[in-house]
C-alpha cells in the first residue's frame, strides 16, 4: 500500500529524534577522556598541498571523487567543485535550500537533496532539473548511466534520467520502523544497483529496480525500534565485486556482488563506515579503536588502541597508511600492516566530519568549520 506523506513525515521525524537520542546518549558528563598523543613520529612524509573554504557542513556530507574533481556542499545549498591537484575552485553555486543529502557525481552531473525533499541536478554548477521525492533522503544520490538514483528513508529507491529530471521507476522496499539519519549505502557494482536495507545489502536491476538479490550482514534485534536498527552505514570498502559494509552498532560483513552472497560477517559496535584495499578490511569502533579484518574471511589482522575516544572518522586506504579524522581536526596516518602511528597533520581545530577520500594523489579531509585541506602522502 503506498504511503502518504504524513507517514513519511512521521518516519524522518523518528530518525532525527533517534539521531538526537543517541548523540545525548553520547555526550554525558562521564564520557571518557580522550587518549593523550605523544609526540609525532613523522615516519611518513606527508604536506599539506593546498586548503580551501566551504562554510559549515552540518548534514551528513559525503564528498565525491571524479578523476581530477572532488565534488562538496554545505548544509545550507552551496555546491561546488575543486581541482584536486590545486584546489582550485571549478564552479562554485547556491540551490537555494538546505540539504540533507548530497554529493553523487559521475563528473557531468552532480545531484544533491534538499531538505524539503527534492532532488537537484546540476551541470557544470548550473541547475538541470529539480523533483519531489516522497520522503527525506540522508545519503548521496548516485550518479551513473546517465541516471540519478535517490536511496529516500521511507527505504524507496528512486531512478530519473539524469539530463531531463523524468522519473524512471520507484521501488518501495520494507523494513523497521526507524531509519538512522546518516548516509546509507547505494553504488554500481557492473550492472547491479547495490543499496542498503535494513541490515540487508539488496541487489537491484537499475532499468526497472527489480530485486536481484538480498544479502544479510545483521539482523534486526531486541523487543523495540530502537534496538532493532539495523542500517547499513556508508561508506563501504569494494574490491572487484565483494563490497564490505558496516550494519549500525552490530556487525561488519562483506557480500560478493555478482552473486549476492554473503561471504562473512563479524560483530562489531560503530556508526561510521569502512575502507581498505586487497588484503583488509579498515574500520574505526565508538570507542576509537582502529581495527583491520582480512578480506577473504573476516579474521582480526590487528586493534590498534592509540586513538581510544577521540572521535574517529571513517577510515581511507591510502598506499601503505590507513588515514583517520577525528574531533580535534587532526589527519592520523597509520601503518597498514600493524596500525602504528606513521605521522599526523593538523587542520583548523574543529572536527574532521567526513571520511577522508583520495583524488589522484592527494588526500582531502573537510572540517566542521567548512574547512577543506589537501594532503599529499609520499
Amino acid at each position: 500500500m503506498q504511503k502518504t506523506p504524513l507517514a513519511h513525515t512521521l518516519r524522518a521525524t523518528a530518525a532525527i529524534l533517534l539521531v538526537a537520542a543517541l548523540a545525548a546518549c553520547s555526550s554525558t558528563p562521564d564520557k571518557p577522556k580522550p587518549a593523550d598523543l605523544p609526540a609525532n613520529v613523522a615516519l611518513l612524509g606527508v604536506r599539506q598541498a593546498w586548503t580551501a573554504k566551504l562554510g559549515e557542513v552540518g548534514f551528513p556530507l559525503e564528498v565525491n571523487v571524479n578523476g581530477g574533481t572532488v565534488a562538496l556542499a554545505t548544509g545550507n545549498g552551496t555546491v561546488l567543485a575543486l581541482d584536486a591537484r590545486t584546489g582550485r575552485e571549478l564552479w562554485r553555486t547556491a540551490v537555494g535550500a538546505p540539504l540533507s543529502a548530497g554529493v553523487g557525481s559521475d563528473g557531468k552531473v552532480t545531484a544533491v537533496v534538499t531538505r524539503d525533499n527534492e532532488v537537484i541536478a546540476l551541470e557544470s554548477g548550473k541547475v538541470l532539473w529539480r523533483q519531489r521525492l516522497g520522503a527525506q533522503a540522508y545519503t548521496a544520490p548516485l550518479v551513473a548511466g546517465g541516471r540519478v538514483f535517490v536511496l529516500a528513508a521511507d527505504r524507496s529507491v528512486s531512478a530519473f534520467d539524469g539530463q531531463t529530471g523524468r522519473k524512471l521507476w520507484n521501488q518501495q522496499r520494507t523494513g523497521e520502523a526507524l531509519v538512522l539519519g546518516q548516509s546509507s549505502v547505494l553504488l554500481a557494482v557492473g550492472d547491479t544497483l547495490v543499496s542498503g536495507v535494513s541490515g540487508r545489502l539488496v541487489g537491484m536491476n537499475p532499468t526497472n529496480g527489480s530485486t536481484r538479490w538480498e544479502a544479510p550482514i545483521a539482523a534486526p534485534r531486541g523487543t523495540n525500534d530502537v534496538e532493532r536498527l539495523v542500517d547499513l552505514v556508508g561508506r563501504v570498502s569494494r574490491v572487484g565485486d565483494v563490497v564490505c559494509a558496516r550494519a549500525f552498532l552490530s556487525a561488519v560483513g562483506c557480500v560478493d556482488a555478482a552473486r549476492g552472497r554473503l561471504l562473512w560477517t563479524k560483530p562489531a559496535q560503530a556508526s561510521e563506515g569502512v575502507h581498505g584495499n586487497e588484503q583488509m578490511v579498515f574500520g574505526t569502533e565508538s570507542d576509537g579503536k582502529v581495527i583491520a579484518w582480512r578480506r577473504e574471511n573476516g579474521e582480526q589482522a590487528w586493534v590498534s588502541e592509540r586513538l581510544r575516544y577521540r572521535s574517529l572518522s571513517a577510515p581511507l586506504a591510502v598506499g601503505r597508511s590507513v588515514a583517520v579524522g577525528d574531533g580535534t581536526g587532526l589527519v592520523h596516518f597509520l601503518s597498514r600492516e600493524d596500525g602504528s602511528p606513521l605521522t599526523r597533520m593538523a587542520t583548523d581545530g574543529s572536527a574532521i566530519v567526513t571520511a577522508p577520500v583520495l583524488a589522484g594523489d592527494t588526500v582531502v579531509v573537510v572540517t566542521h568549520n567548512g574547512g577543506i585541506y589537501g594532503f599529499q602522502p609520499e
